[in-house]
Order: C-alpha cells, then sequence, then structure tokens
C-alpha cells in the first residue's frame, strides 16, 4: 500500500500521499479532502486509508500496478522529465516537442504498455508518419532516435526485457541537397535587402555562411575595428518551452570549432557602423521607451529590441516572395557560400575553418556535390582518350 498522511492546509485536511514512480524517484501527490479540520480528523483519516488503497500511480504492486504495465505514454513522460536535469535546454526542448506533440498522441488512444510495446507497433508508427503525416525520413529517424534511448533506459532499469526499437527497420536517411544561389543572384539578392532590417542578416549569412544563432547572437565587443576582424562566440536560440517561445542565449558556440574569428570586410564594416549609428539615433528619440537589456547586441530593431531567429526566417521568405526571387531557405545562403568558396578554388579545409565545422567530412559530405563545373573540367581532361 503506499505511503501517505494528513496534513493541514487553508483550514482543511490535505491527503499527502508518498510513491516511487516507474524511473525509481520519489513522488507525492496531494488531494484535498474539503474538510475543515475542527471535528473532521477520523472521517479524514478514513478517507486517507481510502485513497492509500485505491491509489494506482501504475508503478506498485503485482498485477495492474506492477512497474511494467505502466503505460508507455507515461513512461515517455516521466523519462522526459528525467532529462530536463540532464540535457542543455534547447536538447529538452525537442524531445519535448516530439514527444508531446507526435509521438504520444499517436500511442495515447492505443493504451499499450510498457511491456505490451512490440516492434510491430513502433514500425507501423514509422509508416503513420511517412504515410499519413507525410514527414520525411530524417524526422522519422529524429523521432526513432528519441523513443530509442527512452526504451535503452527502461531496459536499464529492468523495465522490458529487450529494446523493441532496436528491432525495427528505420527509413533511409535522405541526403539534403540544397538549393543555392550563384554569384549573379546573390548580387540581386544584397541589392534587394538593401538599407532593409533584413539586410545584416542576409550579409552574414551569405558572404559569411553563418547560423541564424550566430547571427543573432552576435554583440558589439566581437567586432575590432583597428584590427577588422570580429569573433563569433556567442549564440542565440528560441525554442519552444512548455507552449512558449522562449530565447535561449549561450555564451558560447555550437562547437568548440564554430568559436571563430574572420576578417571584417569594408561593406560589412561600413553596415555595422550605419547600424550602430542608427542605434544611437535610436536611443535618442525614444528615450525611457527604448529597450536596455540588449544594449550589448547588433541585430536589434528601432525600440532595442533583440531580432529573433524566426524573424530572420519568416522575413527572408517574404522578400523572396515580394521580390519574385527564387525560393530557398535562410540556411541556404550558408551553402551558397560554401559553394561558391568551393567554386573558386578555396580548399575544403579553409571552407571547414571559414564555416566552423568540427570536422572536414561535415565540410565533404555537405559541399563537394555542389560545383558541377569542376566536373565538366574533369571530364573534359580524359575526353582527348576517347576514339572519334
Amino acid at each position: 500500500m503506499v505511503a501517505g498522511h494528513l496534513r493541514e492546509k487553508n483550514g482543511t485536511f490535505q491527503i499527502v500521499l508518498s510513491f516511487n514512480d516507474a524511473l525509481g524517484n520519489r513522488k507525492t501527490k496531494s488531494i484535498s479532502t474539503g474538510l475543515p479540520i475542527k471535528g473532521n480528523k477520523k472521517r479524514a483519516e478514513a478517507l486517507l486509508m481510502e485513497a492509500r488503497q485505491n491509489f494506482d500511480n501504475g508503478v506498485s504492486g503485482d498485477s495492474k500496478n506492477n512497474p511494467k504495465n505502466i503505460l508507455f505514454t507515461e513512461f515517455m513522460l516521466e523519462w522526459l522529465e528525467m532529462m530536463k536535469n540532464s540535457v542543455e535546454i534547447t536538447t529538452y526542448a525537442n524531445y519535448a516537442m516530439v514527444i508531446k506533440g507526435r509521438i504520444n498522441p499517436y500511442f495515447r488512444d492505443k493504451g499499450l504498455t510498457l511491456s505490451e510495446l512490440t516492434p510491430k507497433h513502433i514500425q507501423n508508427y514509422y509508416l503513420y508518419s511517412l504515410n499519413v503525416e507525410k514527414v520525411s525520413a530524417n524526422t522519422v529517424i529524429h523521432r526513432h532516435a528519441n523513443i530509442r534511448k527512452a526504451l535503452q533506459y527502461a531496459l536499464k532499469l529492468g523495465l522490458i526485457d529487450f529494446n523493441p526499437a532496436d528491432r525495427v527497420e528505420r527509413p533511409k536517411k535522405n541526403k539534403y541537397v540544397a538549393t543555392t544561389y550563384n554569384e549573379k543572384e546573390l548580387e540581386n539578392l544584397f541589392s534587394v535587402v538593401k538599407g532593409k532590417r533584413i539586410e545584416f542578416a542576409v550579409t552574414l549569412g551569405a558572404f559569411y555562411g553563418l547560423r541564424r544563432s550566430e547571427i543573432v547572437g552576435i554583440k558589439w565587443d566581437a567586432i575590432d575595428f583597428e584590427r577588422k576582424t570580429f569573433t563569433i562566440k556567442h549564440t542565440v536560440t528560441e525554442v519552444m518551452l512548455d507552449g512558449k517561445v522562449t530565447m535561449i542565449d549561450k555564451e558560447r558556440t555550437k562547437t568548440k570549432s564554430s568559436h571563430r574569428t574572420l576578417p571584417l570586410v569594408k561593406p560589412f564594416e561600413e553596415l555595422l557602423l550605419r547600424m550602430k549609428a542608427e542605434q544611437e539615433t535610436n536611443r535618442r528619440v525614444c528615450g525611457s521607451a527604448y529597450c536596455r537589456k540588449y544594449l550589448d547586441y547588433i541585430y536589434v530593431n528601432e525600440l532595442g529590441e533583440l531580432v529573433k531567429p524566426n524573424f530572420i526566417t519568416q522575413n527572408f521568405a517574404i522578400v523572396l516572395a515580394n521580390n519574385k526571387l527564387k525560393k530557398i531557405r535562410f540556411h541556404d545562403l550558408r551553402h551558397s557560400c560554401a559553394s561558391l568558396l568551393y567554386a573558386h578554388g578555396v580548399s575544403l579545409k579553409e571552407i571547414q575553418e571559414w564555416l566552423g565545422h568540427s570536422d572536414i567530412s561535415t565540410t565533404s559530405n555537405i559541399y563537394t556535390h555542389l560545383d558541377y563545373s569542376s566536373k565538366v573540367s574533369s571530364a573534359n581532361a580524359i575526353l582527348s582518350v576517347f576514339p572519334t
């Protein structure tokens, strides 16, 4: 029987039950009796005993309350709660979005316990994701990673005899081929965004190949106007956490290699000086209405509020549509930067350092297919041996 006791709160008796969840964590649950303290102790004690006898946390007991018979969806939520303090908040937010928004809604109506879950159930879910939700194979692979990791922990706890996620067929990963802009298209884009708020992001995305988080995270102390350099060392990301959009700023980059120093070319330096002058003017004009929280940051709006990463994505798409430019993702500017560097003879090692990749294989796998002209040169080099 689950442990419990009475406590007095706000003039009434409350029942407090204490138990271990499926992960072995100590939990408590409070239940209001609605009984005034005076003259109701025996009735409250009777309700306490009844609550202790009837309480079902899906963990204790020998039959339906066996730990192995906790619902799969409940276990996923408990695992998610455990991971909250074990991973970075951005990682947790991604886990939560997938589990609460996709995995659990599918399995909830099926009422499967942890011990009843089979590889076939998981395989069916992947087929549903691909054929009904129409998501990509890569998305299913990410969902598989969440399910497998949670079930691996259940296996470690002895709640299951094997990991059913290890016995399913994952879909084959799709190799993404980016849509890029050539030099002429980039020139046209630079002309279109000139003087617009999106200009800063486009310049850094297309010329320097920066990620959104790196663009928003740049502060004035990262700029060295004397040495003509700037350093990528701070990032800002945007995540959905408990139903709310939350900004996460970090005094570090995605990887150690992403921390890099790049040359401050003259057009970008002029843009920075113009933005600095505009910010100083806006502070004077807006007075107390100007946001003081982001004075260290470069990419702010007229009121001093930090430009959000999602603004970049959304506004970039609008600019392309309004000006009838070829549709690409904002992140494809990073690919465009890399492909142009490669086409102009810059080595993969140099491109790796420019983009901040931790491993040169990442650079090679993503970008070496982008320059078709090099393949033409190779073909011409051996053409002379073909009989005519």
